[in-house]
Parts: structure tokens; sequence; C-alpha cells
């Protein structure tokens, strides 16, 4: 296992430019290897694990894409589902689903934010409480 060192720098300023770029470049790779490695993971974690296996890696990619929407998804949530002093939405390490519950803790989401995590408790009982991710790297 590789542990990473954590120095909780914020992330590096970087000019529109680059960032555009990035973004065009790795919306080009999903769309063109996105379907083999999904393909090719789905046989792999059948293979090698059977069903569970498969159940893994489709956990591993919604958590991953819960990460996206935390951040795609930030300014709007922020306004909508938590109030003005609650723990913000945006860090890439973060799933949405871990914010929503740290809000719950400190009784900072709104109306819409609590109705949200009621919804989810229906499918998963206490899922934001359980999803808290105590161990993110600070969001500067």
């Amino acid at each position: 296992m590789i542990k990473k060192e954590k120095d909780n720098r914020p992330d590096q300023k970087t000019s529109p430019f680059i960032g555009l770029l990035l973004f065009c470049i790795s919306i080009l790779l999903l769309v063109i290897t996105g379907p083999l490695g999904f393909i090719y993971g789905i046989l792999h974690s059948l293979f090698t694990k059977g069903f569970s296996g498969i159940g893994e890696f489709l956990l591993k990619i919604a958590i991953s894409i819960d990460q996206l929407g935390n951040v795609m998804m930030q300014h709007l949530l922020n306004q909508l589902w938590i109030k003005k002093e609650g723990y913000r939405f945006g860090n890439r390490d973060e799933t949405i689903s871990s914010v929503l519950g740290k809000n719950k803790q400190n009784a900072t989401l709104t109306g819409f934010g609590k109705a949200i995590d009621k919804i989810l408790d229906i499918i998963d009982p206490n899922h934001s409480l359980n999803s808290i991710d105590y161990y993110v790297e600070p969001n500067h």
C-alpha cells in the first residue's frame, strides 16, 4: 500500500487556458478510452473476483462520479443545500454525501438539503452520516 503524505497546501494557481485545455483533453480521453476501460474492468473484475468484484468496481466508479459532482455542482449545492456558515461543497477529494453528512452534524442544512438527506436515508439509513470522510485534505 502506498501512503501519500499530505502537506495541506492549497491547489496551485493555473491559467484559464491550461485549465480549459486539460478539461478538453480529459473529456476527449474519457469518450475515447472510457468504454474500453469500463468493459475491460467489468470482465477483469468478474474473472478475478466474481460478481462481488463487479460490485466493488462499480462502487469505485460511483464514488468517483460523486466526487466529480461535488466539484461540478459546488456553487449550486452551496446555494441550495447549506446555510452560509455551512461546510462547503467543492473539494475534489470528497463526495457529496460526505459534505451533506458534515452539514447534517453541524445543523447547517437548508430545508432542501434536509429533504435530500431524508430521501437518501430512505434508500440507505444514515447514508450521509456514514459517508463522512474525516481524512479529506482541506480545500483552501
